[in-house]
């Protein structure tokens, strides 16, 4: 990574983790269904603008094959992770929640062997998969959750993030397979439109639509998780990647725990663990060794 990525790098780190305290805050709040629904329908609102009003020379695509993919991706690759990490969240801290969320290069590269017949695991890959998850089964064990408030984690808090790992690894392994050669943004806008159109229906359905709890701080959560951590997030995630690169990017990973970990601490009276850290360490090593380049 170069010292000009190193900004933007830290500036999405920063969003990507604020957005996690964000949306721990708002768990007390809304039902995660409902926070998801009305999140995703908001900044789908904001593509929406961006191609309306913002840059003219974008046209809201039209091509049925990237409808039909980036609508698979929108409902199991965007809705399902976004829904069980939110919901994970009334069990696990925003900064535990990060450091899982960090794993997901590790699954990707996992999935990857068995789903992209040009990126098998090599022993150096294999390495370091086995060590982002062992950071995993680490905090697993440790029965951990990150909250002042709470004992030893409700193991449905890992499971949800285990589920949602998992479908974000299998979202990223679908792009490249079917989706590498559009637009990003507009995968993305219609990833966020499906998303939203699935999630909110059927959350006012299934959950219903009870808003008599939110306070004024419920909704300012909501709107910076929506416009702030998730669209605008989402842009300069894509202008990172075309003008820094992939592996670069990639690198937002090892920012996101620290702002969502001082974040939880300073605002939520969330802690921060020795186990955490060992975690942390194991998962972040394992990353690193996953994207050297092979000598």
């Amino acid at each position: 990574m170069t010292a000009q990525a190193l900004p933007y790098i830290s500036f999405l780190g920063f969003l990507f983790g604020s957005t996690l305290v964000a949306s721990r805050f708002s768990v007390g709040q809304f039902q995660p269904t409902t926070y998801i629904g009305l999140r995703l329908s908001m900044a789908g609102l904001g593509h929406i603008a961006f191609y309306t009003f913002i840059n003219r020379r974008y046209k809201w695509p039209t091509d049925r094959r990237l409808w039909f993919h980036a609508s698979v991706l929108g409902i199991l690759g965007t809705a399902v992770p976004m829904t069980s990490i939110v919901t994970a969240l009334q069990y696990l801290s925003s900064g535990l929640a990060a450091i899982f969320i960090t794993t997901s290069p590790a699954i990707t590269v996992l999935l990857a062997h068995f789903f992209l017949p040009d990126e098998h695991l090599n022993r150096r890959k294999a390495l370091g998969v086995a060590l982002a998850l062992s950071g995993t089964i680490v905090l697993a064990f440790s029965g951990e959750s990150g909250l002042a408030d709470a004992g030893e984690a409700n193991p449905l808090g890992y499971l949800l993030m285990l589920v949602a790992m998992t479908m974000g690894g299998a979202a990223a392994v679908y792009i490249r397979k079917y989706l590498s050669d559009y637009n990003a943004f507009d995968v993305a806008s219609i990833r966020m439109f499906v998303a939203a159109l699935v999630v909110m229906p059927l959350s006012a359905l299934i959950i219903g639509f009870d808003l008599h709890t939110v306070t004024t701080d419920g909704y300012l959560a909501l709107g910076y998780a929506a416009l702030v951590g998730t669209f605008a997030g989402m842009l300069l995630a894509v202008y990172n990647v075309k003008r820094f690169g992939a592996t670069a990017a990639a690198m937002t990973s090892y920012i996101v725990p620290i702002f969502a970990g001082l974040g939880g601490v300073l605002l939520l009276d969330e802690q921060i663990t020795p186990v955490m850290l060992v975690g942390v360490v194991l998962i972040v090593s394992g990353i690193m060794v996953i994207n050297r380049n092979n000598s």
